[in-house]
């Protein structure tokens, strides 16, 4: 499908209703006990999430998004008494995540301000304690004509802080607050550091978290083992942008948000390699694994190309260049990282996927049940089809709990 016929698709036709008392305000106590829908050759059913074995076949290769949430919202609060929150986004200076949280003394990031009009050109300050030491960490707004990867709302913030004993990292960890999804409607406590973070979280970057990931337990990890079912694991940093509305009529309009992608070459090698059904968890690892595929398809047309240009845009699935083998590129993905001595890929990714996409790798995805008019139930809509809106009305009709901290289920991919 050309650009000019998928960005004329009206959001106002992925809709629903959707009671308050459908989200779930808060996780079950046992991550693996939640609800989990199966949607399989065009069939509706429910089940638990401890029994997603006996719904995946052997030899099946899952694949994870191993990132993990930050502390991303900081508070300052200034002399008059007003609080600004300072939002942050991505690394700016240095643009490498794990650089940057390993910063001591001074870093910058891409952030969102709350309360911004309160804020002019003054430095912020806060003082906190890390193991009985005290801390000052500054914040001040740094002018830029960087305006590449950022919207009209995001503003550079370079950090300061008087102890280099401590990296950005620690400070984050002790001053920030974990950015649980706005509509809960409630602030971050103390156990959602736990329950808002997926089993096998590792890589730090993300500002929210990959929540498909968050039903699964050791127990349903080793009924994976034993069932000879493989798996991988890709980071995309999950930006804010999960959470923008699509505000737009048509989503020609819609711009989505860059992410960081990381993928290593091993995940790669199973993919070629995988005979079996290829099973993602999460829009997230979705996003990640196509991009794979319009990334490798740009290194086989330009071998020299340079690395920035290697980011996948939203449009890039819509243009009218012919297909390629999407195995065959991954091997100039393999390529590319051994001329390069990397193990990993590093790039990034604004792929959206909506109605009239082709998928090129997976056959089944484990996800929640996504707010109306969201790019992410737009991805959902494009895997089974029209078929989401029975997915969902049985959803609602089955006493499913909705989004972030919601139930869960298996769709696999509609062949029709």
């Amino acid at each position: 499908m050309k650009k000019g016929d998928i960005g004329n698709i009206k959001i106002s036709d992925f809709t629903y209703i959707l009671p308050d008392e459908k989200i779930a305000k808060y996780p079950l106590s046992q991550r693996d006990s939640s609800k989990l829908l199966i949607y399989k050759d065009s069939k509706v059913s429910s089940s638990e999430f401890s029994l997603l074995t006996e719904y995946i076949p052997e030899n099946s290769l899952l694949i994870f998004n191993n990132t993990r949430v930050i502390h991303a919202r900081l508070h300052f609060t200034k002399v008059s008494g007003a609080i600004i929150e300072v939002f942050c986004l991505s690394p700016y200076e240095p643009g490498d995540y794990v650089m940057n949280f390993q910063q001591r003394g001074e870093c910058s990031w891409t952030c969102m301000i709350g309360n911004a009009r309160k804020w002019k050109d003054e430095v912020l300050s806060m003082e906190i304690d890390i193991n009985g030491i005290g801390v000052t960490i500054n914040a001040q707004k740094v002018m830029t004509t960087d305006n590449t990867t950022k919207s009209s709302s995001d503003v550079t913030v370079r950090f300061s802080w008087d102890n280099n004993d401590f990296t950005f990292s620690e400070l984050l960890e002790v001053a920030g607050k974990l950015p649980i999804p706005p509509y809960l409607n409630r602030p971050a406590e103390a156990k959602d550091d736990e329950t808002y973070q997926t089993l096998y979280s590792h890589v730090e970057g993300s500002v929210a978290a990959p929540t498909a990931g968050l039903h699964f337990t050791p127990e349903v990890m080793d009924k994976l083992t034993s069932k000879r079912i493989q798996t991988a694991e890709v980071t995309l940093h999950v930006g804010a942008g999960t959470f923008k509305p699509v505000k737009s009529e048509v989503i020609a309009d819609h711009e989505m948000h860059t992410e960081f992608i990381s993928v290593p070459k091993e995940t790669i090698e199973k993919i070629i390699n995988h005979t079996g059904d290829i099973i993602v968890v999460g829009t997230t690892s979705m996003r990640t694994v196509e991009s794979l595929y319009y990334i490798g398809k740009k290194l086989k047309e330009t071998p020299d190309i340079k690395p920035h240009k290697l980011a996948v845009n939203q449009w890039d699935p819509y243009s009218e260049e012919e297909s390629a083998d999407p195995y065959i590129v991954l091997r100039f993905i393999l390529d590319y990282l051994e001329q390069t001595d990397q193990d990993q890929l590093i790039s990034a990714t604004s792929l959206m996927i909506a109605p009239g996409y082709t998928f090129h790798y997976p056959d089944a995805m484990i996800t929640n049940f996504h707010q109306p008019q969201s790019t992410l139930l737009l991805l959902v809509s494009a895997f089974v089809g029209d078929e989401w809106k029975n997915i969902y009305e049985y959803a609602l009709h089955n006493n499913f709990r909705f989004l972030s901290y919601g139930d869960s289920s298996l769709l696999w991919k509609n062949l029709k």
